[in-house]
């Protein structure tokens, strides 16, 4: 018998976010095809995406529009530099991205870490070349999660991401977070915010003058266990940016395009951020693309006769025709099918067939907002995550607790079928993962 796609992925394939020694009991699951909501497995098994693939998926996969706009794509141009050279896709998009932010100078990577790396060293260049060097120190909220390169991680409040690289990281002061979790006895969500960005203040007020930028998640710290916030510390963390001369970055690659109910998350607050950072549902799931965009007077700061003050970053697939072309047709279907006026709709569904969950005994402060639910679970399992996600699959339901908070974010294309499908699987494994609790003790 021939070795197993799983076995030889094993074999030579390095998974990320994974201990790989877990897979000697439990082989990865081996993707054939994709439809829609759906992943269908080599042996013919399907599984509701109920976290879009990481969060990247908008409109399911091999969306037709998406798919036709590739293909068209492929017959005129699939790569040039963009150092140099230029593009019909790469400007449009950022036309279409300037439109929709009020930031009208874009940026482009790979990925959401290297956003976070552009936009880090876009603000502290800034500062250097305004003739205050000394400004090049970052400030975020406990709990953030911006990445996992080395850059990135100075920035990310996650020890189980950083502890290793400790020695290569140079780490960014964080406060308080504004997790409505946190709340006080009486205390509402806007009370845990005010209170949490005095903390902020309190903070600029002594460093402010070596500090080149806030970073903040907007709204939804999603590594940090869905963490859901407030839009009021984002209203005053702007004015304390304005009034102590520090940068506003608003990381959206997870919070953007329609996850918390507006294309933005930040638009929530009426702020305009100095940058955005953008990348998983830039391109509805399809291709690895980021961006960062950003202010006239950011840009202005570079823009010289001298080579060395100019934004020497680069990577051989800035602004990929392919995946730029793929961010357009994505806009393309928000406007065509009004997708943020129709996701209030099956938000409402997905609310109704969730509720069993929420009221579960064992779930403590179930939260939603937008597209974005997320359950707490009191448990006493270690591995809780793993064996739920187990579980999940069984019932055919792509979730993956993120430790002991349960979350879904499906994507955006879930008809009343799959609404069930993705409610029932998840309470149904839940109830599989407990009973393996009870059994253990």
């Amino acid at each position: 018998m021939s070795e197993s796609l799983a076995a030889r992925s094993v074999r030579t394939v390095w998974h990320p976010c994974t201990q790989m020694k877990l897979h000697e009991a439990q082989l990865p699951i081996a993707i054939a095809r994709a439809s829609g909501p759906w992943l269908h497995d080599v042996d013919g098994k399907r599984y509701l995406d109920g976290i879009s693939s990481w969060w990247v998926n908008l409109f399911g996969h091999g969306h037709p529009h998406i798919k036709a706009a590739l293909t068209d794509q492929l017959e005129h141009l699939d790569h040039v530099m963009l150092a140099g050279f230029t593009h019909a896709p790469v400007v449009e998009l950022s036309e279409r991205l300037a439109a929709l932010t009020g930031l009208g100078h874009a940026f482009y990577g790979s990925d959401g870490a290297s956003a976070t790396e552009i936009a880090l060293k876009m603000s502290a260049h800034y500062w250097r070349n305004r003739g205050r060097p000394t400004k090049c120190r970052f400030v975020g909220l406990a709990g953030g999660y911006h990445g996992e390169t080395v850059g990135a991680l100075a920035v990310t409040d996650v020890p189980l991401f950083r502890e290793a690289y400790a020695p290569l990281v140079r780490l960014a002061a964080t406060v308080s977070s504004p997790d409505a979790r946190g709340a006080k006895a009486a205390e509402t969500s806007i009370d845990v915010a005010r209170r949490c960005v005095a903390s902020l203040e309190a903070w600029l007020i002594t460093y402010a003058q070596d500090t080149a930028a806030l970073i903040v998640e907007p709204l939804v710290q999603c590594a940090a266990g869905m963490a859901m916030y407030d839009a009021e510390y984002l209203r005053v963390a702007r004015q304390l940016c304005d009034r102590h001369e520090v940068h506003l970055i608003v990381d959206e690659i997870a919070t953007g395009f329609g996850r918390t109910g507006t294309m933005f998350a930040h638009q929530q607050a009426g702020i305009r951020p100095d940058f955005i950072c953008l990348s998983k549902g830039l391109t509805g799931g399809t291709l690895p693309l980021s961006t960062v965009l950003t202010t006239d007077d950011v840009y202005e700061a570079f823009y010289d006769d001298e080579v060395a003050r100019g934004f020497l970053h680069s990577h051989s697939y800035t602004g990929n025709p392919l995946a730029c072309r793929a961010a357009l047709a994505t806009l393309e279907i928000f406007e065509r099918l009004d997708v943020l006026t129709a996701n209030v709709r099956l938000a409402r569904d997905l609310d109704k067939a969730l509720a069993p969950l929420s009221a579960h005994p064992r779930v403590r402060d179930a939260r939603h907002l937008g597209m974005i639910w997320a359950w707490d679970v009191e448990t006493a399992l270690p591995d809780f995550a793993r064996r739920y996600h187990r579980h999940a699959m069984a019932h055919g339901v792509l979730l993956r607790p993120i430790g002991r908070t349960l979350y879904a974010m499906p994507p955006y294309v879930l008809d009343a079928k799959a609404v069930q499908w993705l409610a029932q699987g998840a309470l149904a494994a839940l109830e599989a993962t407990l009973a393996e609790e009870r059994t253990a003790a």
